[in-house]
């Protein structure tokens, strides 16, 4: 497996998904705050600044929002130069006018950390990491150069210096660890997102190969008519035909052809059928399907049944739902890339349980991902050896997420494990060493009703 596309975090995909109105409808609210702040200083606490300067460094950001919103439509996509771009001028307003307004000793202070936050959720390392550079500059000048706050009979609100420190620290502190937050929770749904597509995409795969002998069957059935038609003319054609040789023939060959087109379309009907009683099939019958790709790979698979003891003592038959062939296929296909030799598969049942073990001689699952699998995007990394043996082998990590989602949508449970140390000495190759994964179901979730003709145990499908 392969490790984490550094350039899905790199944030070059979502870069480009911000709107310009959503940015100018943020700076909007952030203008109206503003003022308001401004307003409250002026006519209620009577704070002397330097007003003419402060309603300026608004207008920028009014001006600013008034030429994006006539120079673009409202629905035009953000490059990242441009999302950059404008949150660098965002901070470096904000910053602006808490220089007028007393710098640190203003709580407004704190909204510095604001830009940052949002380049992380949405930017490229590099540009975020930018911001945050300016941004911790701009506010350690702050420290020492700002216009005081002063009241109307001149004395200066200041705050000791040993909170101004602190406040230093906390914005630092929140710049840095916010956009952490930000960026890792952000990594995290987009990747869930990414992975959960690539799941109905593969669902919807399934299903359509499901269909499609329904489908089959169907027109089989709707082109039977015409067939009968197009054959019953041609023979009135034949008859009336026979004294012109050179026409009888042409007569002849469309009837030929009807009957050809009719023995296709009958051998179609049957296999649709086929694959329409497929619906519900023996429990072996449905992990033999999900195997079958993967038989021929230069590895032994082995099957076993474990037949316990029930009430009914049957092979269950189930469901054969789309997301169970395609999530134990999955499963099969892990233990068939990373086997050394063998994979065996095992079937068993009991009066509540249906339960399939999938496992393989290889060196098993990192200890230190194993709580973590079945999550997207997780994988380990490939030795040198191990790439020279399968050069061809890139993978995402998904291969487990898709097989795990499609089946616990069944009902199913999934345990992932190790038969033993995978960094012990290789035992024999007929000893079950390496991943081990469990699907278990509750029986009356998967099980279709009993019908007749049902395989017993005593005439078995799958032979180890």
């Amino acid at each position: 497996m392969t490790d984490q596309s550094p350039e899905y975090f790199s944030g070059h995909r979502r870069s480009g998904w911000i709107r310009l109105r959503t940015i100018t409808t943020v700076r909007w609210i952030a203008v109206i705050g503003q003022l308001t702040a401004l307003l409250v200083a002026q006519q209620i606490l009577n704070l002397s600044l330097e007003y003419q300067l402060c309603y300026l460094a608004v207008g920028v950001l009014v001006f600013a929002n008034l030429i994006a919103t006539f120079s673009f439509p409202e629905n035009h996509l953000l490059s990242e130069s441009e999302n950059a771009a404008m949150l660098l001028l965002d901070l470096l307003q904000l910053c602006f006018l808490l220089f007028l307004t007393g710098g640190l000793n203003n709580p407004f202070s704190m909204l510095i950390a604001g830009p940052v936050t949002i380049s992380a959720a949405t930017l490229t390392m590099r540009s975020t990491i930018t911001l945050a550079c300016v941004a911790v500059v701009l506010v350690s000048l702050m420290l020492q150069f700002h216009l005081p706050l002063r009241s109307t009979e001149g004395f200066i609100l200041r705050i000791p210096n040993i909170f101004q420190y602190g406040n230093l620290s906390a914005i630092v502190i929140a710049i840095f660890f916010s956009s952490l937050y930000s960026r890792r929770v952000t990594s995290e749904i987009s990747s869930m997102s990414d992975a959960l597509s690539a799941t109905q995409m593969a669902l919807a795969r399934e299903q359509k190969l499901t269909d499609l002998g329904g489908v089959v069957a169907a027109a089989a059935h709707e082109l039977g008519t015409p067939l009968a038609t197009i054959k019953l003319t041609s023979a009135e054609l034949m008859e009336e035909l026979a004294d012109k040789p050179e026409l009888y023939e042409d007569a002849a060959l469309i009837r030929q052809q009807a009957d050809r087109c009719r023995d296709i379309l009958q051998s179609m009907g049957r296999a649709g059928k086929d694959d329409l009683q497929l619906r519900s099939a023996p429990l072996l019958t449905v992990i033999e399907e999900a195997a079958e790709p993967h038989l021929n790979r230069g590895k032994n698979l082995s099957f076993n049944e474990d037949i316990t003891q029930s009430s009914e003592g049957r092979v269950p038959i189930i469901q054969r739902h789309p997301e169970i062939v395609h999530g134990l296929r999955n499963l099969i296909q892990n233990a068939v890339d990373f086997a050394r030799e063998n994979v065996w598969v095992e079937a068993d049942w009991t009066k509540d349980h249906i339960t399939v073990r999938i496992m393989d001689d290889g060196r098993g699952y990192p200890p230190h991902l194993l709580g973590r699998i079945g999550h997207p995007f997780v994988t380990s990394r490939r030795t040198e050896n191990e790439r020279k043996q399968r050069p061809g082998y890139e993978g995402m990590g998904l291969g487990l997420f898709i097989a795990k989602t499609l089946l616990e949508r069944t009902g199913a449970d999934l345990r992932f494990g190790n038969g033993n140390d995978p960094y012990a000495p290789v035992a024999s190759h007929h000893v079950g060493r390496g991943a081990i994964v469990e699907v278990s179901w509750p029986r009356d979730k998967l099980e279709m009703p009993l019908t007749e003709g049902l395989m017993t145990a005593e005439n078995p499908i799958f032979k180890p």
